[in-house]
């Protein structure tokens, strides 16, 4: 076990030659009220080095569950995903860096890969494919697997880009592809499909608002018309079912909103001028 997870209780994921593998390994978290999926996440990284979190004001028991894993928990206001990131990635100190959100989960199979990954230490961070849970189905097609997601880097080789939503790590090296999947239950229930919409559409709008994007009249009905075509159809979302074709739906309300409350936002700008 490792030094600073003496709070936290024994993984029940890994064995003790995997644990060894993971010397140097600072697992980075950012979280707000996710007392409902930390303690898992948490849990099935307990092995590492250095769990670092930094929370942006949870109302619940986040917190206080992070605590019982690790003493590395700060809490900030909110500046964004990237740079929220970048503020956990500040914190950490050991050489590789495993960034994870606290609704994904690390697998036994893909604990053991990212161990050989560090150790032998062949490329500067690796790609994870990522299989992502919609409302109690896990999706396969859809443009959603394999969703390939750069999480695994050495610390002094990475930072993430600074954008509002849908960040991304800025690599300056070389990079490999692991296949062992990392686990994500986004979308657990009608209303975390509601909330996520309308929580990036939002920040999606805002981003391309800060970039001076513009948005026509007929941009939120075209572009979401194709979100559906390209997720259902082209990406094989009807391959999974019913689920591929309310995630097609998803996109297209997404896309919608966030042209939408683009034209907004421009709107009322022109009307302060």
């Amino acid at each position: 076990m490792a030094e600073h997870i003496t709070a936290g209780p024994p993984s029940s994921l890994t064995d003790a030659h995997t644990v060894k593998n993971f010397s140097g390994l600072s697992v980075i978290i950012i979280t707000k009220n996710e007392a409902h999926n930390i303690r898992a996440c948490l849990e099935s990284v307990a092995w590492a080095d250095e769990i670092i979190v930094v929370d942006s004001g949870s109302t619940d028991s986040t917190v206080a569950i992070c605590r019982e894993f690790t003493p590395h928990v700060s809490i900030h206001d909110w500046p964004g995903f990237g740079a929220q990131k970048n503020r956990a990635l500040g914190y950490a100190t050991k050489k590789w860096i495993l960034s994870l959100d606290a609704d994904e989960r690390v697998t036994p199979e893909l604990a053991s890969q990212l161990g050989k990954a560090m150790a032998d230490d062949n490329a500067d961070g690796f790609y994870l494919p990522r299989l992502s849970q919609f409302c109690g189905q896990f999706i396969h097609h859809s443009g959603w697997y394999p969703d390939y997601v750069l999480r695994l880097f050495k610390r002094e080789k990475g930072r993430f880009s600074n954008d509002l939503v849908h960040e991304s790590v800025i690599l300056q090296g070389s990079t490999g592809k692991l296949s062992s999947p990392l686990l994500h239950y986004s979308y657990m229930t009608v209303d975390d499909v509601e909330r996520k919409v309308n929580q990036y559409s939002s920040a999606a709008a805002q981003q391309m608002f800060n970039k001076n994007k513009a948005a026509s009249g007929v941009d939120a009905p075209v572009r979401a018309a194709w979100a559906f075509i390209r997720t259902y159809f082209l990406r094989l979302g009807f391959l999974d079912g019913i689920a591929g074709f309310n995630v097609a739906r998803m996109n297209a309300r997404t896309t919608y909103l966030k042209y939408t409350k683009l034209k907004v936002l421009r709107s009322i700008r022109k009307n302060n001028c």
